[in-house]
């Protein structure tokens, strides 16, 4: 059996590998909420860490509000920086792997072609800058680990764009939504079928990686498979970024190249359109 402590167990992404558990009999997952373990707390993560014989840890707890990110700076760098180093520390002293969820964000999206592991982080927003110190902080402290970046993260449970956009369809017939910036949706469950791939490969090929789904779109473009999906009618009209002000600036392009993590894993990544129908049936099934 192998032991894995998830963080942020209320997060999409925890929740995501709770409906996965049953397929993964050979791992047996502690979930813990922000209540049960504040990753900030450097001696409450020393205790459920070190002595505890958890083989991995999966760090699913993070500051994510990236506009609020912005005017909240010291907790922002709390639990994505602070938070990170004292789940490095006590894995290292532990002898316990690290799964770090990271983002798309540590990039300036300057560039035209998807980015790989390899490219320099520049982050444009404070959200952005405080994964990044969390991701070289980590290093620094720990061989053992695995930063996956990430992108765009939506599904049925908690919080995203696809909910909230679902939401907005029962009252508004039209939508304006920004066209400018490029990326990949990631659906949670996806992302945590690789996880399970990568606890159960028993093999240590220790790094950082990309994953998203497959597919490049915009935000508007997402906005109008959901709407096409679940046949509402709401009229969706592209906008710059720059007619949608936020508190954080967003990079306009952070597709990711995705090869690195395929080829490690024989990984084979469904296309965001695809995994948009089941996210969506999985909502409507719990809705009903």
């Amino acid at each position: 059996m192998i032991h894995v402590l998830v963080t942020g167990a209320n997060g999409q992404l925890a929740r995501s590998l709770k409906d996965l558990k049953e397929n993964h009999s050979n791992v047996h997952l502690i979930f813990k909420n922000s209540n049960d373990l504040d990753i900030t707390n450097a001696a409450a993560v020393n205790d459920s860490i070190i002595g505890k014989n958890i083989d991995f840890c999966v760090n699913c707890a993070a500051y994510t509000a990236v506009d609020k990110a912005e005017s909240d700076q010291v907790n922002a760098f709390n639990v994505n920086h602070a938070g990170v180093k004292n789940l490095a520390v006590a894995c290292a002293k532990a002898d316990t792997i690290l799964i770090h969820i990271s983002t798309d964000f540590v990039f300036d999206g300057e560039k035209s072609k998807a980015y790989n592991e390899s490219d320099s982080t520049n982050p444009i927003n404070i959200y952005g800058l405080s994964k990044l110190k969390g991701e070289e902080e980590l290093q620094e402290q720990l061989n053992n680990y695995y930063i996956l970046r990430t992108s765009w993260l939506y599904s049925e449970h908690a919080s995203n764009f696809m909910k909230t956009m679902l939401r907005l369809s029962e009252t508004k017939e039209a939508l304006s939504v920004v066209a400018d910036q490029i990326g990949t949706p990631t659906y949670t469950a996806d992302l945590a079928e690789t996880i399970f791939k990568i606890i159960e490969s028993n093999t240590q090929l220790f790094g950082v990686y990309h994953y998203s789904n497959e597919g490049v779109a915009s935000w508007y473009d997402f906005a109008k498979a959901i709407f096409e999906e679940t046949q509402k009618p709401v009229k969706v009209t592209p906008i710059k970024s720059q007619n949608y002000p936020t508190p954080a600036k967003r990079p306009a392009f952070s597709v990711m190249d995705k090869e690195k993590i395929k080829t490690q894993f024989h990984l084979e990544i469904p296309h965001w359109r695809d995994s948009l129908k089941i996210a969506i049936d999985k909502h409507i099934k719990l809705n009903m």
